[in-house]
């Protein structure tokens, strides 16, 4: 009986799929990034989200595309993007929190590298999307 119970899979807390589903999301827009992907990156950002840049608030999913537009056009140097999970919280079942560091690698240069925090909100048909963007 006792190898039974230690061999029964162990099912994944809310908050361990949260982090999972928001994980696998930051992945495939990174992937996105590096791919030259537009669309793709910005697939993350809920239609409404709120971004807070280094410049100011940039308001929509829309408005946050034709800010990362120029980085994007052929020859453009937007160098291999990575993300960091330095802290995840779940706030409630549909909401999270993570607190991340991004890294722009560039050839022959010195990366960029910055924190980022970012509510996720969990969407029906659509998974994690953020919903606050604060990245410096």
């Amino acid at each position: 009986m006792a190898a039974i119970a230690l061999t029964a899979p162990v099912a994944a807390s809310p908050a361990m799929e949260a982090q999972a589903g928001v994980m696998a999301a930051m992945g495939d827009s990174a992937a996105g990034w590096n791919q030259g992907d537009l669309v793709r990156f910005t697939a993350i950002y809920a239609d409404q989200a709120s971004f807070v840049t280094s410049d100011g608030l940039v308001r929509g999913r829309t408005a946050i595309m034709a800010r990362y537009a120029p980085r994007f056009v052929p020859g453009a140097k937007r160098g291999t993007l990575a993300f960091e999970q330095l802290d995840f919280r779940l706030l409630d079942p549909d909401h999270a929190l993570l607190i991340a560091r991004y890294r722009l690698s560039f050839d022959g240069a010195k990366d960029q590298v910055g924190p980022t925090s970012l509510v996720f909100e969990r969407v029906a048909g659509k998974g994690w999307l953020i919903v606050a963007d604060h990245s410096s």
